[in-house]
């Protein structure tokens, strides 16, 4: 029976002393998994945050040119380095600063921007983002006259794909950093929303005296860029004509590229049905 124990010992520290080994690289394997992994995490984020984003269109403000059911990237260096507006997956919002880059948005470029608007009519949740045409720049006149964008009283080229409506947008200048307005009784709802967003109380006495964060103003000093949007489908499209300027702070990017799409119209109840609602021929798509 001695001897019989004394030989399963052996055999038993052999096989402790054989695991041995395979636990360690087992061990270290996890490690270099847990590492490659970690770092595919960091590098999306970062792509993500501060690069290039994903968008969906879920309207039909932009057709023909982008459609409903399209999937947007969108290039979020196209004006500038910005940091993030929210903590990553959640709709907090954080302090953000942003540094220009070499180029700056365009007259007919395919903008991504946060509605500047009350995003409290969408309900609560993510924050809401659109998707619109720059017509008008900073210092820029603007005016509508059937359905046609007039700039600096010049006409702009209407876009191959937009649906024209019949409207008019009587003439008005874009807001632009440093810009001095007259404050009176008969402007103070025009730049109302202006002053608002940029952060300050307006408010009127009974005798017409305009107050600016309780201090009595005749002139406000637009601190910030401004740009004037449209759809492609101008007879549906909610936009600068409706709401107002976009302040660049709330500019995201530039689309440019579709790269997935299907037709969310169709009924899709299976595998057959959702292989048919693609487009492929929008697959690959830049936007102009």
């Amino acid at each position: 029976m001695g001897k019989n124990r004394i030989v399963d010992q052996v055999v038993e520290q052999q096989i402790t002393q054989a695991q041995a080994p395979t636990l360690e690289v087992s061990r270290e394997k996890f490690i270099g998994y847990s590492k490659t992994l970690l770092l595919a995490i960091g590098v999306a984020l970062t792509l993500k945050v501060f690069v290039v984003e994903a968008y969906r269109i879920p309207t039909s403000s932009m057709e023909q040119s982008l459609l409903v059911g399209d999937f947007l990237l969108v290039n979020k260096l196209s004006y500038g380095l910005s940091s993030p507006r929210y903590i990553p997956f959640t709709s907090k919002a954080i302090p953000a600063f942003s540094i220009p880059m070499f180029t700056s948005v365009k007259r007919s470029d395919v903008i991504v921007f946060e509605y500047p608007g009350d995003q409290e009519q969408f309900g609560e949740g993510e924050p809401v983002y659109f998707v619109k045409r720059c017509v008008g720049l900073p210092g820029d006149w603007v005016e509508i006259r059937s359905g046609e964008a007039y700039v600096n009283d010049r006409r702009m080229e209407t876009p191959p794909n937009a649906l024209l409506a019949s409207d008019h947008y009587k003439a008005r200048r874009v807001p632009s950093k440093g810009q001095s307005i007259d404050l009176n009784p008969s402007s103070v709802e025009e730049w109302k929303p202006i002053v608002l967003r940029e952060g300050h109380e307006v408010s009127t006495d009974e005798r017409g005296a305009i107050f600016v964060d309780g201090r009595p103003e005749k002139t406000y000093r637009i601190e910030q860029d401004y740009y004037f949007v449209m759809g492609d489908n101008r007879e549906n499209s909610l936009d600068s004509r409706f709401w107002g300027f976009v302040p660049e702070k709330n500019i995201v990017g530039e689309a440019f590229l579709v790269y997935w799409s299907w037709d969310s119209k169709l009924p899709i109840n299976g595998l057959v049905e959702k292989f048919k609602s693609i487009r492929w021929e929008r697959i690959g798509k830049l936007i102009d």
